[in-house]
């Protein structure tokens, strides 16, 4: 996979990271790979809850499987990259990010309303994971992690686009799907505008 500018459309962000962002996981390679680390746990657990909430839907069990052994590697491949340096991983940190994002949906409705709008939310995080992934292998100064970052983005992409696929396997239509996620775009946009200022994958 090329990244082109047509691909950074594909994801339909609308604000871009404010690249100083780079400058300062440059001075916080140990808080970013920790804080990384976490989030493909997360990542993990996520399709984890998902295949126990809704097991009578095999197609998600089985694609939900797959991702989580895949996220599980990549913990494991960041973890390597942390000991390789000397450290070890540190402390998880509470992602604002995420949190606030999980409030944009009304609570409530049907068990499937609520499945799309948990696959949607989890869409969204790919999308900006996979942003930031390609900011850090064009501009951070570590060769080993361009690549590596490079490789990841590659992923975050596939991710990104299989709980789009879901969310309107499971919708009542695609109509619905699509004004749900513009409007998460636009709340997304918001509230990126106020981040991009920590050692943090999302922060």
């Amino acid at each position: 996979m090329i990244w082109t500018s047509k691909t950074d459309s594909m994801l339909g962000l609308k604000l871009p990271t404010d690249p100083r962002w780079v400058n300062i996981v440059e001075k916080n390679i140990h808080e970013i790979l920790t804080d990384h680390a976490f989030c493909e746990q997360k990542a993990a657990s996520t399709a984890i809850s998902l295949m126990v909430r809704y097991p009578e839907e095999s197609g998600l069990v089985q694609a939900m499987t797959e991702l989580a052994q895949e996220e599980l590697s990549h913990f494991e491949m960041v973890h390597q990259h942390i000991l390789e340096r000397g450290w070890v991983l540190g402390r998880e940190r509470k992602d604002q990010y995420v949190r606030d994002l999980k409030k944009f949906f009304p609570k409530g409705g049907s068990r499937m309303d609520q499945l799309v709008n948990q696959l949607l939310y989890a869409g969204m995080i790919e999308a900006r994971s996979c942003e930031r992934f390609r900011l850090l292998s064009e501009s951070i100064a570590d060769k080993k992690l361009q690549k590596f970052y490079r490789k990841l983005m590659i992923s975050e992409a596939h991710h990104y686009t299989l709980f789009l696929k879901l969310a309107r396997r499971y919708s009542k239509n695609d109509k619905e799907v699509n004004e749900k996620w513009e409007a998460l775009l636009a709340f997304e946009s918001r509230l990126i505008s106020q981040l991009g200022t920590k050692e943090t994958m999302h922060g």
